[in-house]
């Protein structure tokens, strides 16, 4: 029987070079001359230290630009809110999402199970694992969840025939 998983996951190795991509340049930009901008990350989310909301716009700008150089998909990027730090200067914390969470997963099983497509789906932990009788139901499958405009990377992985 078919199978397949769906994840999404992020490589942090290249969310790192993309990271020291953006302080290069801004070390070297005009524009940030004097300026206090830093980019950090911990684990699994990174913060954004800027002098003010303009600077911060074009951090947000060169850390969605490096990224999607990188390989590393912007839309895993989850902006939190802006917060004042020392001085005049604002703080932001990013987090960098890994695996599908519950919600997310079900209503991926909700849409193919009302899509009546001959596919079994089971939520294991932070990934889904899609199985059916035909490798052709699968690749519907994944055009049904490509079709479904989530805003989460996704990615198809593990295929077993």
């Amino acid at each position: 029987m078919p199978s397949f998983d769906v994840v999404s996951k992020t490589d942090l190795s290249n969310v790192d070079n993309a990271l020291r991509g953006v302080m290069k340049e801004v070390g070297t930009r005009y524009d940030f001359k004097g300026a206090a901008c830093t980019v950090e990350r911990t684990e699994e989310s990174m913060t954004i230290l800027a002098d003010d909301d303009m600077k911060l716009r074009q951090m947000h700008e060169l850390i969605k630009g490096y990224m999607t150089r990188h390989g590393v998909d912007a839309g895993a990027l989850d902006f939190g809110k802006v917060e004042a730090a020392s001085g005049n200067s604002v703080r932001q914390v990013v987090t960098i999402q890994q695996g599908i969470d519950r919600e997310l997963a079900q209503k991926i099983t909700k849409g193919i199970k009302g899509s009546k497509m001959k596919i079994q789906v089971a939520i294991q932990g932070d990934e889904l694992r899609l199985s059916g009788k035909k490798r052709d139901d699968l690749q519907e499958a994944i055009a049904f969840i490509k079709e479904m405009d989530l805003e989460l990377p996704l990615q198809y992985v593990n295929f077993r025939d």
